[in-house]
């Protein structure tokens, strides 16, 4: 027997309660409550034919009032269906009799005057004499005529207004309604009408008090016997208790020594759950962090590919141009300017050549194991500056500038990797201050036209602005790349590092600078993974960005 099997017996002192024993009984108690039921239902029919049959008496002699007073030899509902029989056969176009509905209408006005002037005459002087205040016929048809008859005097006092009652039938019958009559009248004068409802509420308190007292008794019955006889219940039940107490405190001991057999049975099993899907997680994620390098080492093997590809295709083309630069320069009759211009070009084609070359290295490499070295973050910041200060200054109306320390920031990184991913930045400032300066001329076109044309100047001579800048913040090496540009929504800073996420696609304000792909900042980020770099971007709508990268402290030696 199961614990909560135990639980349900009642203890040797339990007693059994109101609820088990009125079920048991209500049986017998059946018939008492039926001989109540009835003498209720009994009261209640008589007080409601006490309170209502003086008011059926009244509608019934007033009907007959109606029915049958004659000023001749016809009565009002006479009248009423000759009327309405005349106006149908007029409406139906047969031919007309000696006597017209118009003559007919007439007559029914004076028997109404004959009926209710009377009892104006007699108002309230005879005992159960009607006083008549309006009454109307109306007859059906198109349109529906009324014949009315209004008493001249007034009605009762505001505070009598209730003994006015209105009477409403039909005097052809109640299968025929083309004819409806309505009377408001009053039989009984104010002295009667209160003694009545007296008598009424007399008999409904007598009723009241009776059926107060009938269920008083009721009550102190039915307690009565239910209290004895669950006084008897309880002495059943204690006996057989009592003699239950023992055999379920034996049983209750071999049951709690199972049930401690059975909990330590189900901890060691649940140990032994615990302990196998601990060793099944550790497995799955063995495995998913092996796919997830399987699939990252195999996309940055790609990307290497392609632009391995791309490098070395670029590469060989510009065999052709270096070659002819060089002829240029060998050859006699060219000017000075002309020699220094000819010796620039060949300088940048030689720069161009020299990262290609790095590129090409890097990509023949194990794409999992970059060629660290130890190398100097505030040079390649103020390198990567100087670089593209001028172009910038001339091209793109854009001021570079490299904010570093005098001494070197030492770092170990991948030289071709980290140059890459400093220019990705670069340029994408640059791309952002692209946007600012074609919002302001969209702002400046939708200005009014007196003040037009001065926007326009200021937005032609706005000026975007980077700032590269390398700074030690304790032990780690911090690069920020800080523009002026149109800054981003919250939902581009969230997926800005997305491969192949790019708001640029498609726009013509980016037309020849290869942009739009959504490689760029991808590109950037797998850089710093391989670096061990936390990235940070703190950017706003209109605000500027602000991209922050902390390195780990170089590796001491």
């Amino acid at each position: 027997m199961h614990t909560d099997q135990w639980a349900a017996l009642p203890p040797p002192d339990r007693r059994v309660g109101w609820g088990a024993t009125t079920a048991k009984y209500a049986l017998g108690l059946a018939p008492f409550v039926i001989v109540w039921v009835v003498l209720v239902v009994w009261l209640s029919q008589l007080i409601t034919d006490r309170a209502t049959w003086s008011d059926e008496a009244d509608e019934a002699m007033m009907r007959e009032w109606l029915d049958e007073t004659r000023l001749s030899y016809k009565t009002l509902p006479d009248l009423v269906r000759e009327y309405a029989d005349r106006r149908d056969d007029e409406a139906a176009g047969r031919a007309p009799t000696a006597r017209s509905a118009a003559d007919l209408r007439a007559e029914l006005e004076e028997q109404l005057r004959a009926l209710a002037e009377p009892t104006r005459t007699y108002d309230l002087k005879l005992p159960a004499f009607p006083v008549v205040y309006r009454m109307t016929v109306t007859v059906a048809g198109t349109p529906p005529d009324t014949v009315a008859w209004d008493n001249p005097r007034p009605r009762p006092r505001q505070q009598n207004q209730t003994r006015v009652r209105e009477l409403v039938y039909r005097p052809l019958g109640a299968a025929d309604p083309r004819a409806e009559v309505r009377v408001e009248y009053q039989l009984h004068a104010f002295n009667k009408l209160r003694q009545r409802e007296q008598d009424q509420q007399r008999v409904s308190l007598i009723a009241q008090a009776v059926l107060v007292a009938a269920t008083l008794v009721a009550g102190v019955f039915v307690y009565r016997f239910l209290r004895r006889e669950v006084r008897r219940e309880n002495a059943r039940l204690a006996a057989a208790a009592d003699a239950e107490h023992r055999e379920r405190e034996l049983l209750e001991t071999r049951l709690k020594q199972q049930e401690a057999e059975q909990a330590k049975k189900e901890l060691d099993r649940r140990l032994l759950e615990q302990q196998l899907s601990a060793a099944t997680l550790r497995q799955r994620a063995d495995e998913a962090e092996k796919v997830a390098l399987e699939t990252k080492s195999q996309l940055y093997a790609s990307i290497g590919i392609m632009a391995g590809s791309y490098a070395h295709n670029i590469k060989n083309l510009l065999v052709r141009p270096n070659d002819l630069l060089n002829r240029c320069i060998e050859s006699d009759g060219m000017s000075g300017p002309q020699q220094t211009m000819l010796s620039e070009v060949k300088s940048t084609l030689g720069t161009v050549t020299e990262r290609l070359q790095q590129i090409l290295r890097t990509v023949r490499r194990d794409a999992g194991a970059p060629a660290f070295t130890r190398l100097d973050l505030a040079a390649l910041v103020r390198d990567t500056a100087g670089t593209w200060a001028d172009m910038a200054r001339d091209k793109w109306k854009l001021r570079v500038t490299a904010n570093v320390p005098d001494g070197p920031l030492p770092i170990d990184g991948d030289l071709s990797h980290l140059q890459q991913a400093v220019e990705n930045l670069l340029f994408n400032a640059r791309d952002a201050t692209f946007e600012v300066r074609n919002h302001l001329r969209e702002e400046a076109r939708k200005s009014p036209s007196d003040s037009r044309r001065q926007k326009l100047i200021d937005a032609a001579g706005w000026r975007g602005e980077v700032t590269l800048t390398a700074r030690r913040d304790g032990d780690s090496v911090v690069l920020e790349v800080r523009d002026n540009g149109v800054g981003m929504t919250d939902e581009v800073r969230r997926n800005c590092l997305t491969t192949h996420f790019s708001t640029k696609r498609d726009n013509a304000i980016y037309e020849g600078y290869s942009a739009g792909m959504g490689l760029g900042l991808s590109f950037v980020a797998m850089v710093l993974d391989h670096h061990r770099a936390a990235l940070d971007i703190d950017s706003a709508p209109l605000a500027g960005a602000t991209f922050r990268v902390r390195f780990p402290p170089a590796a001491p030696g």
